[in-house]
Order: structure tokens, then sequence, then C-alpha cells
């Protein structure tokens, strides 16, 4: 796996659970995906209906404050769309229309992406973060 680092790559969407990363690894997100070269970060609706969600339902308490440090987070995003269908779907449309590359660390959606020749960052071993772009 390699970084992909080329002058297009300046937007990021930003998922759920890589909103929640701050709080639950310790890891600065922002400072990571600066060095990556994602310096336009984009979160959409569907994902601050998730974090709002998740801060009031979530089973686990460190859920829930993870969840509510993500929102805060978000201020420092351009937040785009509407909350009116699933994130992922609307993660992948975004990714596509966009041509951004996207922070996630859910497996499923990462195998999506990648199918359509997305770049995915993920955090790896809960330190720091890396983009790779895989085609099938």
């Amino acid at each position: 796996m390699k970084e992909i680092l080329d002058e297009d790559s300046v937007k990021v969407i930003i998922d759920t659970n890589a909103l929640m990363v701050p709080e639950q690894f310790g890891v600065d997100i922002f400072t990571e995906l600066a060095r990556l070269g994602y310096v336009r970060c984009i979160v959409p609706a569907q994902v601050m209906g998730e974090l709002r969600s998740l801060a009031v339902k979530a089973d686990k308490g460190r859920d829930k404050i993870a969840a509510r440090v993500a929102l805060g987070l978000t201020e420092r995003c351009s937040v785009v769309g509407e909350d009116n269908f699933d994130a992922d779907q609307a993660i992948e449309e975004l990714a596509l229309r966009e041509g951004a590359a996207v922070f996630t660390n859910d497996k499923a959606l990462k195998k999506r992406l990648f199918s359509k020749g997305i770049t995915v960052i993920y955090l790896r071993q809960r330190r720091y973060l890396e983009a790779t772009k895989k085609e099938y």
C-alpha cells in the first residue's frame, strides 16, 4: 500500500467513525490529513445526522462522548447536502462527484470505495492516517 499525493488531492470527505477518531484514539485528524495533503474537509449532512443520533442514543458512554466531540470538530469542515438517505451512499456519490478522497474506517465502505477507484484514508496502528487507492 502506498500513500497517494497529487495536486488534485485536496478535498476529503469525512465519515462518522473518522470524526470520532480524535476522542477514541487521541489522533489529531486535521494535522494528519494536512500531512497527507488534504486541506478541505467535507462532511455530508447524513454524517451530521448519525453523529447527533449517536450523541443521544449510543449504547456506550464513550461513544456518546466521542460523538459529541465529533460534532464540535465538524465546525472545521464544510457540511453539504441534506440528511435524506444513507450516509454511505451519500459519501460514495459525493466522492465521485467532487473527485475527493474519503476518510473512513468502515471496512464495507472502504471496499465499495476501492471498487470505484476512490482514494481512501484510514487510521493505521491507532496512531496515524494512511491514504491508499486500490483499483479492481
